[in-house]
Order: structure tokens, then C-alpha cells, then sequence
């Protein structure tokens, strides 16, 4: 079962979800390490573990309405670390929760713009901008890749694409934010790990 096998997310698909990327985490932890360690505290893979962990341990609670579902992964997600990156996560599924607390479903044509109020949050909330070479950027490329999508697979393939493009893209350009930014040009030539982690959680959907 897909997160997006017809052109709708419930709290039943979020479930299927949250059990496939704890899964892929689990497996690609030493290799977001690995690349977190080439621009930062070297522990992301950790993070996202412990994370969906934690989501895993409240899954089979969630309610139907798939607001508060979100909020339950995003405190869940929380409660597992403090780290930058975890916090941007929860930001961006707090922001979608509040969109949709009180309904039980999320269609297709709804996730660009949700996205791109989670963007606005974690943009808010992170003090970074487009450009800045940070997950904020595959985020943005994720929205617009989903613009005009009304089919679960179709916008899964559309945003994976564009976020496979858009790390390619900054592959080549300078960290502008974070402990990244303190490499400077070295930072040139290596992937941003929190991209590499967001396109980790598409490719346990696909």
C-alpha cells in the first residue's frame, strides 16, 4: 500500500507512511551520517531514526481526523530530539495540522499549497531562505512540481523528480545557513543532508 494509491491521504495512509520511512531510516542512517558529517554535527541519520521511532510508538493511536494525525507525528517527532532539522520537520506537519484539524482527508490537489504553507512556517520558524542550499529548497520545488496533479502516483513521480533535480542543481553552489555555511566553498560539490534526508521519505512512498 502506497501513501498515495488513489487521490486522497488519511490518517490510515499516513500510518502505511510512517511504517515505510522508519523502515528506510533504519536502513539509511549511516549514510545520511555519513553526508551530515561533511557539513555538520555528522548525526541526521540518528535524528530521523529516533524520530520516526517515536512516531511508530503512537501510530496505531492516531485519530481520523488527519490534522490531529499530524500533530501527533510532529510531537511525536519532537519528543525524540531537539536538533534544527527535526524542529523544521515538525514545523512544516504543524502547519499542515492546523490546515486540516477537524477534516479526514487530504486530496491531491490540496498538497501543493499545503506545502507551501509548510514551507512559509519552517521559513519563519528556520530564519533561512530559497537558495540558502537547505531542505527549504526541495520543499519549494516539491509544491510547484505538484501545481495542476490530481493523481496520487503522477504527483509522487513529479515530486520526486523535481527534488532529484533540485539537489542536483545546488550540488554545485555554496551553504548559505547553518554549521553548513562555515565550510564555505568546501561546501561546494557535497549534497545538502537535509535534502538527501527529505528524499529518503519520498522514496519509501514511491
Amino acid at each position: 500500500m502506497r501513501l498515495l494509491e488513489s487521490r486522497m491521504i488519511t490518517t490510515d495512509s499516513i500510518k502505511t507512511a510512517a511504517t515505510k520511512i522508519a523502515q528506510l531510516m533504519e536502513e539509511s542512517a549511516d549514510e545520511l551520517n555519513a553526508a551530515d558529517g561533511l557539513l555538520g554535527d555528522g548525526d541526521l541519520g540518528i535524528t530521523m531514526v529516533r524520530g520516526f521511532r517515536e512516531i511508530i510508538e503512537v501510530r496505531d493511536s492516531l485519530p481520523d481526523d488527519v490534522g490531529m494525525a499530524l500533530f501527533q507525528c510532529a510531537k511525536a517527532f519532537t519528543k525524540s530530539s531537539g536538533s534544527s532539522y527535526g524542529t523544521l520537520l515538525a514545523t512544516g506537519l504543524m502547519s499542515v495540522a492546523k490546515k486540516k484539524k477537524g477534516q479526514q482527508e487530504i486530496q491531491v490537489e490540496e498538497i501543493s499549497a499545503l506545502l507551501d504553507d509548510a514551507l512559509d512556517a519552517m521559513k519563519q520558524r528556520g530564519k533561512a531562505e530559497l537558495g540558502d542550499k537547505t531542505v527549504l529548497d526541495v520543499i519549494a520545488a516539491s509544491s510547484q512540481a505538484a501545481k495542476d496533479q490530481s493523481d496520487g502516483s503522477s504527483v509522487l513521480k513529479a515530486i520526486n523528480d523535481a527534488v532529484t533535480s533540485t539537489i542536483d542543481e545546488f550540488r554545485s553552489r555554496q551553504s548559505k545557513i547553518g554549521r553548513a555555511r562555515i565550510f564555505s566553498e568546501k561546501s561546494i560539490g557535497l549534497d545538502d543532508p537535509g535534502m538527501l534526508a527529505f528524499r529518503k521519505m519520498l522514496e519509501a512512498l514511491s
